[in-house]
């Protein structure tokens, strides 16, 4: 195994539908422009009201991914 470093970044994610889809939304458009990700932390979950109801579904993730030395 070969040393490495790895970069972590935050992102929110959001969904009208679940927290987990909001994570899922977060990764997926990440992983559009990063490449080798590694690990996703979810850090907090919470929702954004409207009218007393639920508009948003809002998840904080923590993404790793191998950073490359240019």
């Amino acid at each position: 195994m070969t040393d490495s470093t790895y970069k972590i970044i935050e992102l929110v994610g959001t969904s009208s539908s679940s927290w987990e889809s909001a994570a899922k939304n977060a990764v997926e458009t990440a992983s559009k422009t990063l490449k080798d990700l590694r690990v996703a932390e979810i850090t907090k979950l919470d929702m954004k009201i409207e009218d007393g109801e639920v508009a948003a579904y809002r998840t904080k993730v923590n993404l790793s991914f191998k950073y490359e030395s240019q």
